[in-house]
C-alpha cells in the first residue's frame, strides 16, 4: 500500500476521543460569551442609559497602590486587560429561581453599573474617573454561564478577594453581620457604616492579600 494511503487509512481508525469539538458544550458556549464581551471597548463607569440583560467587567486605572498590577493591564494597550469586577444583571424572573425567559429586561444591566458607579463615588480612596466597563447584552439563560467564565479566567479581585462590593443596602437584615472586605477597604457607602461588627481582618492584612492574589493571578 502507498504511504498516502496507509496514513490516509490510519486517520480513518483514529478514534475521534477528546478531539470531538462540541459547539454546544457549555465551557464552548461560555467562551462564546465571553469573547463577545472582551471584543467591546472599555467606556466610562456607567455608560448611558440602555435597555437590556447581561454582563459586565469593571477596569481600575487609577492610583491605589494596591491595585498597580492590574491597573497597569488596562492602561497599557497591547496587554489583556484584567477587570477588577465581574458581574450580571438579569431579568426579575430570574432572581426568583426561574430563568426569565421573555420577561422584558427593562433598563436591568445600566442601573447595576450605575450602582456599582454610586458605591466607587462613595468611597474616599477612589476615583469614578479611573473606572470603565465593558457590557454585553446577553439572551437570558446564558448570562451565569458566561459570568463564570470570565470569573474563572481573570479571578477579578473584587470577586475572589475583596468581597462585598455588589452588595445592596438590605435595611436591618444587614446590619447584624460583618462588615464585608469591600466597605472596610473602601470604606463610604452611607448604609453600611451602620454595620457595626468588624470585617475579620484588617484593612492592612486585606491590602497585603490583594496584592498577593494579583501577583499570584495577574500573569
Amino acid at each position: 500500500m502507498p504511504q498516502r494511503r496507509r496514513l490516509r487509512a490510519l486517520e480513518v481508525l483514529k478514534p475521534l476521543g477528546d478531539d470531538v469539538f462540541n459547539p454546544l458544550d457549555k465551557t464552548n458556549l461560555a467562551e462564546s460569551v465571553s469573547d463577545h464581551l472582551l471584543k467591546r471597548p472599555i467606556v466610562p463607569l456607567p455608560p448611558a442609559r440602555f435597555q437590556g440583560a447581561g454582563i459586565y467587567a469593571i477596569y481600575y486605572a487609577g492610583d491605589f497602590s494596591a491595585y498597580q498590577i492590574i491597573a497597569e493591564t488596562v492602561k497599557t494597550k497591547d496587554r489583556v486587560a484584567i477587570p477588577t469586577y465581574v458581574g450580571k444583571a438579569v431579568p426579575p424572573g430570574s432572581r426568583k429561581g426561574g430563568y426569565g425567559l421573555g420577561a422584558d429586561p427593562g433598563d436591568v444591566l445600566f442601573r447595576r453599573l450605575r450602582e456599582h458607579a454610586a458605591s466607587i463615588k462613595a468611597a474616599p480612596n477612589l476615583n469614578l474617573s479611573d473606572f470603565g466597563c465593558r457590557y454585553l447584552l446577553v439572551d437570558d439563560i446564558w448570562i451565569p454561564l458566561g459570568e463564570a467564565l470570565l470569573i474563572e479566567r481573570f479571578k477579578p479581585v473584587w470577586n475572589i478577594c475583596v468581597d462585598g462590593f455588589g452588595h445592596h443596602d438590605q435595611g436591618g437584615t444587614r446590619r447584624g453581620q460583618a462588615k464585608s472586605a469591600w466597605d472596610t477597604l473602601h470604606s463610604g457607602r452611607a448604609w453600611a457604616k451602620d454595620v457595626q461588627r468588624a470585617h475579620a481582618r484588617s484593612v492592612e492584612e486585606i491590602t497585603r492579600q490583594v496584592i498577593a492574589h494579583l501577583e499570584a493571578n495577574s500573569n
